[in-house]
């Protein structure tokens, strides 16, 4: 099973694109869960989103405590949360940052893999300006889940609610975010 946590702050999309990443995964014939943490709903507060995926059935209904994966929304969280936390030591760390990932080590200490990507850029460059999209890309990436089913599944969850113009600009930054990451898969 893979564990995946998300931190991110109010209004960045980090729960949307938790959501969006299960969907991605049952689309591919995995079992998956979803769900939200956070304390009082405000823009800007910070929040976080976890995901489990597995080949079978998931017994497991707790927090996530030893992600396989964290993914960090907002680069700000490293100086005021512990996102590594738990993180295990064969895992994978994605950081929206324009620091080199030795930069990041430096910041968190954590040993394992850091792949950094400038989503902030990548949107902005797609015309999205959200960095949550991109990011999503990098996680399909790293949990090695097919660019094509990504696509499918934003697509089928984006599509009713945005012009196509502005999903074809969301499946650019997806595809941005998926090609910066691909090529690291997760050990577990």
């Amino acid at each position: 099973m893979k564990e995946i946590r998300w931190h991110g702050r109010g209004g960045q999309g980090a729960k949307t694109v938790s959501q969006i990443l299960a969907q991605i995964n049952l689309r591919e014939g995995k079992h998956v869960q979803s769900f939200p943490e956070y304390g009082p709903e405000r823009s800007g507060a910070p929040v976080r989103a976890f995901n489990r995926i597995a080949e079978g059935e998931i017994r497991i209904h707790s927090g996530v405590y030893e992600p396989s994966v964290v993914i960090v929304v907002d680069e700000s969280l490293l100086d005021s949360e512990n996102t590594t936390e738990g993180l295990a030591s064969d895992g994978v760390l994605v950081v929206n940052t324009k620091c080199s990932a030795e930069e990041i080590r430096d910041r968190t200490d954590f040993g394992g893999t850091i792949i950094v990507l400038d989503a902030i850029t990548i949107a902005d460059e797609a015309g999205t300006g959200f960095p949550n999209i991109p990011m999503l890309g990098a996680a399909a990436a790293v949990l090695g889940s097919a660019l094509e089913t990504a696509e499918e599944e934003v697509r089928h969850t984006m599509g009713a609610k945005l012009s196509s113009d502005m999903l074809e600009k969301n499946l650019v930054a997806l595809r941005g975010g998926y090609e910066a990451a691909k090529g690291v898969r997760v050990g577990r």
